[in-house]
């Protein structure tokens, strides 16, 4: 397997690819054909001021049409507490400031008809969503339910993550576990969550399934 990037080539024997955000074009760059592609959805976190409301993880209870955890209050490992995330569409896959605007990941989106199809299957969600991301007030109605004691002014903004969604053509989420293989190359094309947390016996998962091709 040939890479070339910055004037620069490797070469191997295998590769693993594990690109994120951008997962899905670089699978199309190395000729693969897929049928899902990368929407980015905004995870938006707040700070709580009071860190002595919740001494342990408090989490919504999920729901099974959705793959994104839901606003849930997390004490850190520095003594602070956080609270989020939502899920708000992202128009940028790298964008994590507030509003952020990439107009080739926008025009994707808008021209993936399975965002179309997912947007209209989930029409209530996504306007309840965005609301609650332009009005803080929307945001602490959430937080309330599993912390009825939070106020307008515990909510301080945080720094905010982007999920890297896998949707397929009919519109479908895409909620496990997604690796596209041929017998020189693997490619991640979803992680949902808790990747990070299951990240060795992820990597063992990627080498058990490289040893099979190299057979």
């Amino acid at each position: 397997v040939h890479v070339g990037a910055g004037g620069r080539t490797w070469s191997a024997d295998r590769l693993v690819a594990c690109a994120g955000l951008q997962s899905d074009r670089v699978a199309r760059l190395a000729g693969l054909d897929i049928d899902f592609r990368i929407i980015p959805f905004r995870g938006e976190y707040f700070t709580v001021a009071r860190t002595d409301l919740v001494h342990r993880m408090i989490y919504p209870v999920p729901d099974p049409d959705l793959p994104f955890l839901g606003v849930h209050l997390t004490p850190t490992v520095h003594g602070g507490l956080t609270v989020g995330p939502n899920a708000v569409l992202g128009l940028a896959r790298e964008g994590y400031t507030r509003f952020a605007f990439n107009a080739k990941d926008a025009r994707e989106i808008a021209g993936f008809g399975g965002m179309w199809r997912l947007a209209r299957a989930n029409v209530a969600t996504g306007a309840r969503e965005l609301r609650d991301s332009l009005f803080v007030r929307g945001y602490l109605r959430q937080c309330r339910k599993y912390c009825p004691s939070l106020t307008l002014a515990d909510l301080q903004r945080a720094p905010a993550g982007i999920r890297a969604q896998a949707v397929r053509r009919d519109g479908s989420l895409v909620s496990d576990f997604l690796f596209v293989q041929t017998r020189r190359m693997l490619h991640v094309g979803n992680a949902p969550s808790p990747a990070a947390t299951s990240s060795i016996p992820i990597g063992r998962e990627i080498v058990a399934r490289l040893a099979r091709t190299a057979r």
